[in-house]
C-alpha cells in the first residue's frame, strides 16, 4: 500500500512539473507563425507594418536586467535588431533567455522623438559605449521602433 502511494505521488508530481516547464518559455496569448516577417523586411519599411500584427523570429541578444520587461532580438541582417517591450510585470523575460531563439507576435510601435529628446538619447548611448558625443552632430529628430508583443515563445 505504501509503495502504491509513493508511486502515485511520484506520477502526480511528474504530471504537474512537466506542463510547468513547458509553459515557462511561452508568454502571453501565443505566437502566430502565419504572420512571420523577417526583421530585416520589417525594418526596411516599418511604417507599413504599424497597423497589423506581425511575428518576428531571431536570437535573443539582450534582456532587461531589472524587470525582464524587454528583449532585443537579432535580425536576419547583420548589425540590426529589434526590441520587444512589454509593460513591467506583464511578461517577465528571464535573463537566461540570452542566446536562445525566440518568436514573438505583436504590433510594431513607432517611438517618435523631438530633436532635444534625440540628442539626450544619443548622448546616453554614447556614454554607455564610452564614446565622445557632440550634440551639434544631431540635426534631425529620430524614430525608433519596437514590437509590443501579445505572445512570445522562447526555445529551450
Amino acid at each position: 500500500m505504501k509503495l502504491r502511494l509513493t508511486v502515485a505521488a511520484s506520477m502526480l508530481c511528474g504530471a504537474l512539473i512537466a506542463p510547468m516547464s513547458a509553459l515557462a518559455t511561452d508568454f502571453g496569448s501565443g505566437v502566430n507563425q502565419d504572420l512571420l516577417v523577417p526583421v530585416s523586411t520589417l525594418m526596411a519599411d516599418p511604417e507599413s507594418y504599424l497597423e497589423n500584427p506581425v511575428t518576428i523570429e531571431g536570437t535573443i541578444v539582450g534582456v532587461c536586467e531589472h524587470r525582464g520587461c524587454w528583449m532585443t532580438i537579432a535580425s536576419d541582417k547583420r548589425f540590426e535588431s529589434l526590441r520587444i517591450k512589454v509593460k513591467d510585470g506583464e511578461m517577465v523575460f528571464p535573463l537566461t533567455a540570452r542566446g536562445k531563439k525566440a518568436l514573438a507576435t505583436g504590433k510594431l510601435q513607432a517611438l517618435r522623438y523631438n530633436l532635444e529628446q534625440t540628442k539626450e538619447i544619443k548622448a546616453y548611448y554614447a556614454k554607455e559605449a564610452g564614446e565622445e558625443f557632440d550634440p551639434a552632430s544631431v540635426t534631425e529628430p529620430m524614430t525608433m521602433y519596437q514590437l509590443v508583443p501579445t505572445g512570445v515563445s522562447i526555445a529551450d
